[in-house]
């Protein structure tokens, strides 16, 4: 397993990182405090030094604080990548706010909480309608010119003039939209945006949020907290196509001798301008499995074999349901 470039930095990640938004318990069930320290501490172990936050990732930054308490002692091993522009109100509900002076508080707070010097990747976490991307970068430039953060990012960017008004201000080294099997949007215009301009993608859902690691039953019943049941592709009709496509993939997992989580990292990871798959956990044996993907490859034949199962199933929409 090589570490792979974020863009033109000096950062170098193992190409599965661990998301940590499913550590704060916001939208996941049965998280608790003990589960989630061990959980960091075993990508970790498992050989992923890339950690992935935001100011928004616990409504107290529970995220950064746990990143910095599990990984403290290893800071200089590891690369933290956090995000700045989406806060909570009151009402516990996101809001953005990406004006400079935020951006330039908001670092201040997670470099507090993570208890370090530096950023190592710092995202602009969604453009602000109501703000200029360009005077959102320049805040993040300052930022770069200052130290406090090593390299500069984008993330929920879905207009090519976006990324081109960020980069003329501040040079973009990673991307961060969804990516996975079956919603492939990216591949239109983003990615190849991307490649042109040496920027590493490091997308999130590449299990498309738990479903393709291929555990969660046809009959399976949602807690009521459970932010999934939102999304179309866990309801009716696609629910039961994406079952299908699962029942499609099980054997070439298989043939390959990995899991169907792993095998779905390793089409990710694979394919060309990927610098790491975003692979949230909530307790260690889950990004334990999912580590184990960035020491696997996929044959000719069997990326044939995913992409036919693939067309047959189609994209689905990542929205959630109003």
């Amino acid at each position: 397993m090589e570490h792979r470039q974020i863009g033109n930095s000096n950062l170098y990640v193992s190409p599965v990182a661990m998301g940590c938004w499913p550590i704060t318990g916001i939208t996941s069930t049965n998280v608790t405090e003990e589960h989630s320290l061990a959980t960091l501490r075993a990508a970790f172990d498992s050989g992923i030094n890339f950690f992935d936050t935001a100011y928004i990732y616990g409504y107290e930054g529970e995220s950064e604080r746990l990143i910095a308490r599990a990984l403290g002692d290893v800071r200089d091993k590891i690369v933290i990548a956090s995000k700045c522009g989406l806060h909570w109100g009151s009402d516990q509900k996101q809001a953005r706010d990406a004006r400079p002076e935020t951006i330039k508080k908001e670092c201040e707070e997670s470099l507090q909480r993570l208890n370090t010097d530096r950023i190592d990747l710092y995202y602009l976490h969604a453009p602000d309608p109501n703000v200029p991307i360009a005077e959102s970068a320049g805040a993040i430039s300052e930022l770069l010119s200052e130290g406090k953060i090593l390299a500069a990012g984008v993330s929920n960017f879905t207009e090519i003039p976006q990324y081109e008004e960020f980069h003329a201000v501040c040079t973009i080294s990673a991307d961060q939209p969804f990516y996975n099997m079956l919603q492939r949007e990216i591949e239109k215009e983003q990615l190849p945006w991307c490649l042109k301009n040496n920027v590493s993608v490091n997308p999130y859902w590449p299990l498309m949020k738990g479903f393709l690691a291929g555990k969660i039953r046809r009959d399976h019943e949602w807690a009521p907290n459970d932010g999934r049941q939102r999304f179309p592709v866990f309801v009716g009709e696609e629910w039961e196509k994406t079952h299908a496509f699962l029942d499609e993939i099980r054997p070439i997992a298989a043939e390959a001798e990995m899991t169907v989580a792993q095998l779905a990292i390793a089409w990710v990871i694979a394919q060309p301008g990927i610098g790491a798959a975003l692979c949230g956990a909530k307790r260690p044996e889950q990004i334990q499995e999912t580590a184990q993907a960035m020491n696997q490859s996929l044959t000719e034949s069997q990326l044939a074999k995913i992409g036919q199962a693939i067309q047959n199933r189609g994209e689905v929409n990542r929205h959630p349901a109003t």
